[in-house]
């Protein structure tokens, strides 16, 4: 376990430092290397590459400053390989376990991998779309904004105001509302029903000439527009129907595989279990 944590500590370092300093790389100079650690070469290339593969560290540095900071990691990093490889860490079985273990991991996600590819087609995910589509049933959805308190007299001050043009919704939610005021576009479904059944029955530019009380408080509603949803289009939820078909794909293999074997299982005392 102690080695894991000393991967793990050394990932979260590179995280942690990653943004500290700039470090303009000197490839053009010096033939693309990075460091020389007892006569073997890390070049800038390695560099780049361990970068590129942590969308994390991208997202806090540039490659300058994760460069400036990494490079001590990646020379202490070669530095205990070379020590490891001296000391022949290899031939040991701590080594070959740790490696076995590593190998049969990599082969169950590979064999699964090519198994999802094979399934999950792009005739399957259009397949799939387009039983979406034939199956996709047009809601109204209504973009509204609100002003929620906590007492109904206030709500009912607030809507005399907007009778008497003395001030904007906007202005008044800013000065009165408990919460956000503008909620978007929503359908029914997504609000409490008190809200929901007052927001539908509102033509657009209208305001709630009652306060709408809900478990929340008093809202004065405000509606924007009205209009029925449409299907998305296939580039907005393709990565969605791509993972679903792979969790579906990785069911299919593995209960294909149970279904091929011959699997005995035993309890903690020994007696075998009957299969359901």
């Amino acid at each position: 376990m102690q080695k894991k944590y000393i991967l793990a500590a050394t990932a979260v370092v590179v995280v942690l430092v990653a943004g500290a300093f700039t470090y303009k790389v000197y490839a053009e100079k010096n033939n693309g290397v990075a460091a020389v650690v007892n006569g073997e070469k890390i070049t800038i290339a390695e560099m780049k590459e361990a970068y590129e593969q942590n969308p994390q560290i991208k997202a806090q540095a540039s490659f300058e400053e994760f460069y400036a900071q990494a490079l001590d990691i990646m020379v202490n990093s070669k530095l205990a390989l070379q020590a490891a490889t001296k000391a022949n860490i290899q031939a040991t079985p701590e080594y070959q376990k740790q490696l076995a273990d590593i190998q049969d991991e990599v082969a169950r996600q590979v064999y699964l991998e090519k198994q999802v590819e094979a399934k999950v087609t792009d005739a399957k995910i259009k397949e799939v779309y387009d039983e979406y589509l034939a199956n996709f049933k047009p809601e109204k959805e209504v973009k509204a904004k609100h002003i929620l308190v906590e007492e109904e007299d206030l709500a009912k001050d607030i809507i005399a105001q907007l009778d008497a043009k003395k001030a904007s919704f906007d202005d008044l939610a800013k000065k009165y509302s408990k919460d956000q005021a503008d909620l978007g576009y929503f359908t029914a479904e997504v609000m409490v029903p008190e809200f929901s059944q007052a927001a539908m029955a509102m033509e657009p530019n209208t305001y709630s000439k009652e306060p709408v009380k809900t478990q929340f408080g008093y809202h004065v509603i405000l509606v924007e527009d009205v209009r029925e949803t449409k299907p998305q289009p296939l580039e907005a939820i393709e990565n969605q129907i791509k993972m679903s078909l792979s969790q579906k794909a990785v069911a299919e293999v593995v209960k294909e595989l149970n279904d091929n074997a011959k699997i005995e299982k035993f309890d903690l005392e020994g007696k075998k279990i009957e299969s359901k």
